[in-house]
């Protein structure tokens, strides 16, 4: 099956498409809606299903990644899990995409805690539509870090547990080409009490720009309106840090079945760290795939590789949804 981003050019992920054109083309439906969270933001939320025939396998919530949006790169791979037999379900985090702003700060995370909260709340309301169907978290960069906390703190007050997470690139560890240089680094919780908000944190490129390899879909990440380029404010560089170093100090504890894709020449999310992860996860059921000179964004490689690491996740999934709806059948009969 095809990766819709072959439809997408370096100005839209609909490439010359109408949106509605674009998914009755890869046969899914689709709807947005906003929803109000307990401090008052108003959170952008969109779903994907699958139009008949195809049978709906399971669920699967998508959690983007820092900087990042469910209504561009992103969509493109919810329209082809949607696709491929998944009832699809995204949020846009606080301060980005179409979601409301803490203080009207864009991309602003000081504490990650609220955001695990939401997608939590959101994903638990979409998956109450499928109570009969298995679950999967898929996640991006960040994402992957907050699926991951989403597992570990109980599933975060979750309706059931997760039969399943895909983590692609994700955040388990920033990478030591990636972070702000010494001395900087170490100065962060200073700046972070003394001025939170400030944008004091240099990175070593801009994350599309060593993310993508594949140069239009590059251009197509930074036509994002919604997508923001400044430097990182202190507060949230510092709870990313934290974030990492928190997971790092709880991998054993990692029960859920996971698929773990990354590309070896990752300079932002730290592979070696994902191979850690691997290595202490207590997981009965986990799988590693480490892609040979792949960058970051996974779907930013070429065709010919897009269609690879896509068709592994899809294969992943599948195989566990059969899997979970024949246990669900022998506990029936």
């Amino acid at each position: 099956m095809v990766h819709p981003v072959v439809d997408a050019n370096e100005t839209s992920p609909f490439g010359t498409f109408t949106p509605a054109n674009f998914y009755a083309r890869h046969s899914v439906t689709h709807s947005s809606n906003y929803i109000t969270n307990p401090r008052g933001l108003r959170l952008f939320t969109q779903s994907w299903t699958p139009l008949p025939p195809t049978q709906i396998l399971g669920v699967i919530s998508v959690v983007h990644g820092y900087t990042g949006e469910s209504s561009w790169v992103v969509q493109l791979t919810a329209i082809y899990l949607a696709k491929s037999g998944f009832a699809v379900c995204a949020i846009d985090h606080q301060g980005h995409g179409h979601s409301d702003a803490l203080n009207g700060l864009i991309a602003h995370i000081p504490d990650i805690n609220p955001v695990v909260d939401d997608c939590v709340s959101f994903f638990d309301s979409f998956r109450s539509n499928y109570p009969n169907l298995p679950s999967f978290l898929y996640s991006e960069s960040l994402g992957g870090a907050i699926a991951l906390l989403i597992t570990l703190n109980g599933a975060g007050g979750s309706s059931r547990p997760y039969d399943g997470a895909v983590l692609n690139g994700a955040m388990c560890g920033i990478s030591a080409k990636f972070k702000p240089p010494w001395p900087l680094e170490h100065l962060l919780s200073f700046a972070a009490a003394v001025v939170p908000t400030w944008k004091v944190v240099p990175t070593r490129g801009s994350i599309p720009d060593v993310s993508f390899k594949v140069e239009w879909k590059r251009k197509l990440a930074l036509a994002s309106p919604k997508r923001p380029t400044s430097r990182p404010r202190a507060a949230t560089a510092l709870e990313l840090m934290r974030v990492c170093k928190d997971l790092q100090g709880r991998f054993e504890k990692v029960e859920v079945p996971l698929l773990i894709v990354h590309g070896e020449g990752d300079v932002v999310c730290d592979p070696a760290c994902a191979e850690d992860l691997y290595r202490r996860a207590a997981s009965k059921d986990k799988t590693i795939k480490v892609y040979p000179g792949m960058w970051h964004q996974l779907i930013g490689e070429t065709e010919e590789d897009v269609e690879r690491v896509f068709g592994d996740v899809v294969e992943w999934l599948r195989t566990r949804a059969e899997r979970a709806a024949a246990a669900c059948g022998e506990e029936q009969a």
